[in-house]
């Protein structure tokens, strides 16, 4: 079975929201084991919709309509779905009740307006999952060979869809699509190699596993979340998949070590937050150059965040001077990064403290100290030190880079792979 993806809303095409939903959708299609050859991004326009639903129907067993559910005039998805599918829209009376709940709720009138969204193709399935006032639409489409083609329109807001997508499409595409194998990933993320690195270092097993066919590894560039390595195994159930998935990760573990800092959701941060919190220790953070990105990731992290005492952005000579307890002009920029880590101990109250500086401005740049260049220092009792390295990419990229290259530096420390 092919599936294919439209996702509707003019603001796409104009760059005012990225279109994550469609790659979401794409992933979770792959791990299906469901076929997907196609996306396609459609403003709110009657006749683009219109043609890339009839493009869809022709070249795809199945498409998932991303968006234009709404209540206002520009949300006309239902309107052409069943305008193709040669289906008159009806109220459907359980729907538009569920919806004046919602309103009633919170305390709310609905708008009249809210009762676009009850109407239904006739002969449609509402879906089940409605976490929002649009319900999401299994919509057949007849065929002149007599094997229904399928639609599934599903909100934009990426909550509502991906409850949708879970609860029904998914399902629902591999009861018609007779998959009954399952196919299951894992994410090993790393830090301190490039990705030409990792397929260096992984070239012999990647041959094999290309022999082999299952699993498979694909390699994922992602900034501040490391370099990702997808392991995907298919099998006739999930503890088989996940046996396939334990077996290769402890391959991989051998052939890449310290590398690797952390699986699937967890990243850097979690990972240095809990090592944290196992030993009882907390800490704290005094930042320049990244500018407060350092504190707020630790601050959000999915766990561990009782170690992460708080932090300082220090920007101006003011606040660096009060640091640094003189000139910052007077300091190298070493001594002044390892300075603000022994600083965030005492006034943050921790028992350990990181630092970040750079060359953030080309101006200020030298053939010694590059563009890009930053210095990382942690500090704690019996462990000091600070790395200098050299950052490539924008500011953007340099803060990313600075804060993932800082917390790796602290993680190795703690899981006692750096003296």
């Amino acid at each position: 079975m092919d599936c294919e993806v439209i996702a509707v809303g003019t603001e796409l095409l104009l760059g005012q929201i990225v279109d994550t939903n469609s790659s979401w959708i794409g992933e979770q299609l792959a791990l299906a084991g469901i076929d997907s050859h196609h996306q396609t991004k459609v403003g709110d326009n009657w006749s683009r919709i219109e043609e890339a639903l009839q493009l869809g129907i022709e070249r795809s067993d199945a498409i998932i309509v991303c968006g234009g559910l709404g209540p206002t005039q520009d949300d006309i998805t239902r309107e052409v779905i069943a305008d193709v599918v040669k289906s008159d829209l009806v109220l459907d009376d359980v729907i538009a009740e569920r919806i004046r709940g919602m309103f009633r709720s919170r305390g709310r009138d609905m708008p009249e307006n809210n009762l676009r969204q009850a109407m239904v193709p006739e002969g449609a399935q509402t879906m089940e999952q409605q976490p929002g006032t649009a319900p999401g639409l299994v919509v057949p489409v007849p065929v002149s060979d007599g094997d229904d083609k399928v639609i599934y329109a599903v909100p934009g807001v990426p909550y509502e869809m991906k409850e949708m997508i879970l609860g029904t499409v998914l399902p629902d595409l591999q009861r018609r699509s007779g998959v009954t194998s399952v196919i299951e990933s894992r994410v090993l993320r790393t830090w301190g190699q490039s990705e030409s690195g990792l397929a260096e270092l992984l070239s012999h097993r990647i041959t094999e596993l290309e022999t082999a066919g299952n699993p498979t590894l694909a390699f994922l560039a992602s900034g501040v979340e490391g370099i990702k390595v997808r392991v995907t195994a298919k099998a006739a159930t999930s503890d088989e998949a996940e046996e396939i998935l334990r077996q290769e990760e402890d391959v991989l573990r051998g052939l890449l070590g310290d590398l690797i800092f952390a699986v699937d959701e967890d990243n850097m941060e979690s990972t240095v937050l809990t090592l944290l919190a196992t030993e009882g220790l907390t800490l704290g953070a005094v930042e320049t150059t990244t500018g407060g990105y350092l504190a707020h990731r630790l601050a959000t992290a999915r766990n561990g965040t009782e170690a992460f005492s708080g932090g300082v952005v220090a920007r101006g000579p003011g606040i660096l001077s009060y640091l640094l307890k003189g000139d910052p002009a007077a300091w190298q920029p070493d001594e002044a990064a390892m300075q603000m880590a022994r600083v965030a101990r005492g006034i943050l109250l921790s028992d350990v403290g990181v630092a970040t500086t750079a060359i953030e401005d080309p101006g200020r740049a030298t053939d010694a100290q590059p563009f890009g260049t930053a210095w990382l220092a942690v500090s704690m009792e019996g462990f000091e030190t600070v790395e200098r390295v050299t950052l490539p990419g924008d500011l953007e990229r340099i803060r990313q880079f600075s804060v993932i290259s800082l917390l790796n530096l602290l993680r190795l420390h703690l899981q006692g792979l750096r003296p």
